[in-house]
C-alpha cells in the first residue's frame, strides 16, 4: 500500500498509464474492424475514469502526467495544416461552398440542440453548456464559461457528440451513397469535431485535411456565432 502511495504519486504514474491505456485500446478497435462503437478515446476516457474511482486518485494527481500529453494537443492540431496544405488547391476550388456548408452545419448543429434541450426544460445552465457541442474541447470549454454554462458539462458532450458522429456517419455515407473524401472528412470535422478529424483520417489523407479544416472553421465560426444566435432563441 506505502508503495502505491508513493507511485501513485508521481506524474510518470499517470502519463504512462494514459498511453499504454490508449494502446490498448487503438489495437483493441483495430482487431474488432475499427468500430466507432469501441472508439479509441471514449473507451480509454472510461478506463481512466473507472481507474481513478477505483485508486481514489484525484484529477488533480492525474493530470499532473497527463498534462504533457496535454501541452501536446496545440503541435498536433497545428500539424493537420501538412495534409491540408498537400490539397490547398482543392481547397481554394471549394472555399464558397467550404465556408457555406461550415455556417449552415454550426448553426444547425448549435441552434437544434438548443431547441430540443429547451423543449424538455433544460435549465438554463444545461442549454447554455449544450450549445457548443460540436466544436473542440478547448473551444467548448471556453464558450460556455463565456455564456454562463457549466465547462465540465460543455466538455462531457462535446466527447459525446463526438463519438456520436463517427458512429452515425458510416452508414449515412452509405445510405446517400457519399464516395468522395473531401465531403465525408468536412462533414466529420463540422459535426464530430476532433474525434470525426481523428476518424476521418481512415478514409483517406484528403478526407483528414478536410476534417481538420473542419474543425477550425466550425470552432471559429461558432465562437462568434454563439452569443448572438443564443439570445436569438429567446435564452438567457
Amino acid at each position: 500500500m506505502e508503495f502505491w502511495t508513493f507511485f501513485a504519486a508521481k506524474p510518470l504514474m499517470w502519463l504512462i498509464v494514459t498511453i499504454a491505456t490508449f494502446i490498448v485500446t487503438s489495437w483493441l478497435n483495430r482487431r474488432l474492424g475499427g468500430t466507432p462503437l469501441l472508439h479509441p478515446v471514449l473507451v480509454s476516457l472510461f478506463l481512466i475514469i473507472v481507474f481513478l474511482l477505483l485508486t481514489g486518485t484525484s484529477y488533480e494527481t492525474y493530470f499532473e502526467g497527463a498534462q504533457f500529453i496535454h501541452f501536446l494537443l496545440g503541435p498536433a492540431t497545428v500539424a493537420l495544416a501538412v495534409p491540408l496544405f498537400d490539397h490547398f488547391e482543392r481547397v481554394k476550388k471549394l472555399l464558397l461552398p467550404l465556408l457555406l456548408a461550415c455556417m449552415a452545419g454550426a448553426v444547425t448543429a448549435a441552434a437544434s440542440a438548443l431547441l430540443v434541450a429547451q423543449a424538455l426544460d433544460a435549465s438554463l445552465g444545461t442549454l447554455l453548456s449544450i450549445a457548443p457541442k460540436s466544436v473542440t474541447s478547448a473551444i467548448a470549454i471556453g464558450v460556455a464559461e463565456k455564456l454562463g454554462g457549466y465547462p465540465s458539462l460543455a466538455s462531457g458532450l462535446v466527447l459525446i457528440t463526438g463519438a456520436l458522429g463517427c458512429i452515425l456517419a458510416p452508414p449515412i455515407y452509405h445510405i446517400l451513397n457519399v464516395t468522395d473524401e473531401a465531403v465525408k472528412g468536412f462533414t466529420l470535422g463540422v459535426s464530430a469535431h476532433g474525434m470525426g478529424t481523428a476518424f476521418a483520417f481512415e478514409y483517406g489523407l484528403m478526407a483528414g485535411a478536410f476534417g481538420g479544416l473542419a474543425m477550425g472553421m466550425t470552432g471559429a465560426f461558432t465562437a462568434f456565432m454563439l452569443p448572438l444566435l443564443v439570445p436569438l432563441l429567446g435564452i438567457g
